[in-house]
């Protein structure tokens, strides 16, 4: 039997990537992450791992015992923090992932409550606008969109992402004409979106509930990769811009921002809570979950950010 710090050494390297990571997840120094690993290597006359200055690749013989004993060692771990948590309230850091326009809108404002409900949980959120890897980085629960979710992952639906054309009340008034379909859009200035993770300008297309489709085509005045930039852009009245209702919809509320063709938009998916699908989830993050999904269905998310 090899010892459980050297297993868990082993695992935590090869889902994050590196002895560094690890370390961090593990409460160590990379050193003896390091050091334990080899010693497991040792002791099974296996490498397990090929290790370069930028990241550790599994061996044929790490990936088969990674397939065996990872599993067998999150369920341990769970078991133990389950019967830990059996007698007493929900306990420990929570480490969440979330965007940062729409965690500090959304979640920030929850946090009072959970806090009374939960008083020993204490949250470590990470405002960040890239999509993580929740098991490889540690993270009990994220929020997001857009997501590509593994066999290893549940997601719950908070809402969709409905995009929308908005500008400000002043802007409109400088013209004689309201834009009356997509068509006329090409008539006015407006705020582009650079995909972060592509490099290129992003092209939406509108539909309506009659079926109809258009393209959004304006003339680009300036180009964001942020739609918390593009939607203070378009406060300051630089020109018509695309935005997840999300973000749009307090500005709107507001009257700060006004909608462009009313009953058109694009579906960009959905916005989800996602999470490890384990049978004994820790208590802290099934509260979590559970308070997550009451306050958004009792706060009317999904029919307030909806742009149909």
């Amino acid at each position: 039997m090899q010892p459980l710090s050297h297993l868990e050494s082993f695992v935590k390297s090869a889902e994050s990537g590196s002895f560094s990571a690890a370390a961090r997840l593990m409460g160590l120094t990379p050193a003896a992450v390091s050091k334990n690993v080899a010693r497991l290597e040792a002791n099974l006359g296996v490498r397990l791992f090929q290790r370069s200055t930028r990241r550790l690749t599994l061996t044929e013989g790490g990936q088969r015992l990674l397939a065996q004993v990872g599993p067998a060692l999150s369920a341990l771990a769970d078991a133990v923090d389950h019967a830990a948590e059996a007698e007493q309230q929900p306990a420990g850091t929570l480490k969440v992932s979330m965007g940062q326009a729409f965690g500090r809108a959304y979640l920030v404002p929850l946090l009072t409550d959970f806090l009374q409900r939960y008083p020993a949980i204490q949250p470590d959120w990470r405002f960040e606008n890239r999509q993580v890897d929740l098991i490889g980085e540690g993270f009990d629960a994220g929020i997001g969109g857009g997501l590509n979710l593994n066999p290893d992952m549940v997601a719950r639906t908070l809402g969709p992402i409905h995009l929308v054309v908005v500008a400000a009340p002043t802007l409109l008034q400088g013209h004689k004409k309201a834009p009356r379909h997509p068509a006329d859009l090409a008539q006015w200035d407006g705020i582009a979106r650079r995909n972060i993770r592509t490099g290129r300008i992003n092209v939406t297309t509108l539909r309506n509930k009659a079926g109809d489709a258009a393209p959004v085509e304006m003339r680009t005045r300036v180009v964001f990769d942020d739609p918390e930039a593009m939607c203070q852009a378009a406060l300051m009245g630089l020109g018509l811009a695309v935005l997840p209702m999300p973000f749009a919809h307090p500005w709107l509320a507001r009257g700060d921002l006004v909608r462009v063709l009313p009953g058109w938009w694009a579906d960009a998916g959905p916005t989800s809570l996602y999470y490890p699908s384990k049978k004994l989830l820790p208590a802290r993050t099934r509260v979590f979950v559970d308070f997550v999904l009451e306050q958004f269905s009792a706060r009317g998310f999904a029919q307030r950010v909806r742009g149909d």
